[in-house]
């Protein structure tokens, strides 16, 4: 039953477990996956590791689809896609798994266990107490037929365990992030490979997926490299041929914890509905523990899909854990906002006014994508887009308590008074001529600098900061300017 990968096709895959969301951990998972296959002319695979009933869920098989279709990481054998190594999903390859399970007892690799939880937990505490390592003692390696037969009259449902050799001192993993790594046969006790319910425990089914669907390099978060062990030995044992293993590292919260809902949006989904873009989330994810050779000369952070899976490489993956800069991914969103063509950030954008209860159809399509480019310059996020630009849409400026202290002095009210009458004298209302009339209304005044531009700003949009202030002028109107300097200045 030997399997051998074809060494000139590279095989990856990401294999989530549909119990929540995807973890932006698991999102970089898949985009490391996915640059490898599509730098090497590969297949990138997608299987559902769903043999957990219990806690998965349609629901979150969908929105984790949602998710990759929305960062654009799009599969090549999977879900929705089909395959010549499918089914795709664990449930239904169940009877896979028992197949080979059958062929590890009849082959002695394997045996039934029928030891119940409450046996399991009360020899592992006395294994603590008395100093011992915990794991399983092996009670159940060696029984007679009398005793199995005892044992299955009486309704215990037995689980299969896989026995681990006695004469194998080391199992060592060659990661090729982290190079040789040892694990001691101590470590290791027999494990479960079928459930007492018939399904198969993650070893089991992992191993026999990634074998049988001839995934060439095996690349996931190091919190599975312990596993890995147990899986080089059914390997071993099925006479499968081993794929590359590379470990990447975790992605850590600013408080060096592991990524958690303390920490604030961990999903794709909620940086999604946050307005976050998906290019954006790419580049930054991509950052978390891999690095181009030429960024520590260049200082580039900013790389497009296509230049990512020209530089992708495993060999640039840390070792070391990656830490989550939310201000970094805001910093990262807001310049692809600002860099994004306006039309598309309009339509982004549409969702968020109206959530706010504005109603951007007022405006025509260019007037309104003038007030969203006006907006964006400031923004971390979509959501963050009312916020920016609410003044356009009240009828009435909401003034802030810092910009109502520049409006206090009388060389304030002085300035709009003029101002506002420059404007409704200008022949044509266009960025020129109203550069001119505040220029010119400087001069009459002897007012200059902040003095002059800061009351004409805190009036129109009731905030001392935002967009080019000739800019802000034009896209609001001269009516709607006249009738905001009149209702500040009186």
């Amino acid at each position: 039953m030997s399997i051998t990968n074809n060494e000139a096709t590279i095989r990856v895959r990401f294999a989530p477990s549909p119990s929540g969301y995807l973890h932006v951990g698991g999102a970089r998972t898949a985009i490391f996956n996915w640059l490898l296959a599509r730098k090497e002319g590969g297949a990138f695979i997608l299987r559902i590791e769903d043999t957990d009933q219990a806690r998965s869920t349609e629901s979150s098989i969908e929105a984790i689809l949602d998710s990759l279709k929305w960062l654009g990481l799009d599969w090549d054998e999977g879900p929705e896609v089909g395959g010549d190594f499918g089914p795709y999903r664990q449930f239904e390859r169940k009877h896979i798994y028992l197949d080979y399970a059958a062929t590890l007892l009849e082959e002695g690799h394997a045996y039934c266990c029928y030891c119940t939880a409450e046996e399991l937990e009360a020899r592992r505490a006395q294994a603590i107490r008395e100093g011992r390592s915990p794991g399983y003692d092996g009670r159940c390696r060696n029984l007679s037929q009398a005793e199995e037969d005892a044992f299955r009259v009486a309704g215990r449902l037995p689980v299969i365990r896989f026995e681990v050799p006695d004469d194998r001192d080391k199992i060592v993993v060659e990661d090729n992030i982290r190079g040789g790594v040892e694990f001691d046969r101590s470590q290791i006790s027999d494990f479960v490979i079928v459930r007492s319910n018939g399904l198969a425990a993650y070893n089991f089914a992992v191993t026999i997926d990634d074998a049988l669907m001839e995934i060439t390099h095996v690349i996931r978060g190091d919190d599975h490299l312990s596993n890995t062990p147990r899986q080089i030995l059914l390997y071993e044992a099925l006479g499968f041929e081993l794929p590359v293993f590379a470990h990447i590292p975790m992605i850590l919260g600013e408080d060096g914890q592991r990524l958690s809902k303390r920490h604030g949006a961990t999903s794709i989904g909620q940086y999604r509905e946050l307005g976050y873009l998906p290019e954006a989330m790419i580049n930054y994810l991509v950052l978390r523990g891999w690095s181009p050779e030429e960024a520590a000369t260049t200082g580039e952070e900013i790389y497009s899909l296509e230049e990512l899976v020209e530089r992708f490489s495993l060999e640039r993956v840390t070792k070391n854990p990656a830490g989550f800069d939310p201000a970094k991914l805001n910093w990262m969103n807001g310049l692809y906002l600002r860099q994004t063509d306006p039309d598309r950030v309009t339509d982004l954008a549409l969702p968020y006014l109206r959530q706010a209860g504005f109603t951007p159809e007022d405006y025509a399509r260019e007037k309104l994508t003038e007030i969203v480019d006006l907006g964006r310059g400031r923004l971390n996020c979509l959501s963050e887009i009312a916020g920016e630009v609410d003044y356009f849409f009240n009828p009435e400026v909401q003034i802030a308590a810092e910009a109502v202290e520049v409006l206090k002095p009388e060389s304030a009210s002085l300035v709009l008074k003029a101002f506002r009458e420059k404007l409704m004298a200008l022949p044509e209302f266009e960025p020129g001529s109203v550069k001119e009339a505040i220029k010119s209304v400087g001069q009459e005044l002897g007012i200059k600098g902040k003095s002059l531009f800061m009351p004409i700003r805190a009036a129109l949009s009731g905030r001392l900061h935002g967009p080019e202030l000739i800019r802000l002028i034009s896209v609001l109107g001269r009516d709607r300017c006249v009738d905001r300097l009149r209702a500040v200045a009186n």
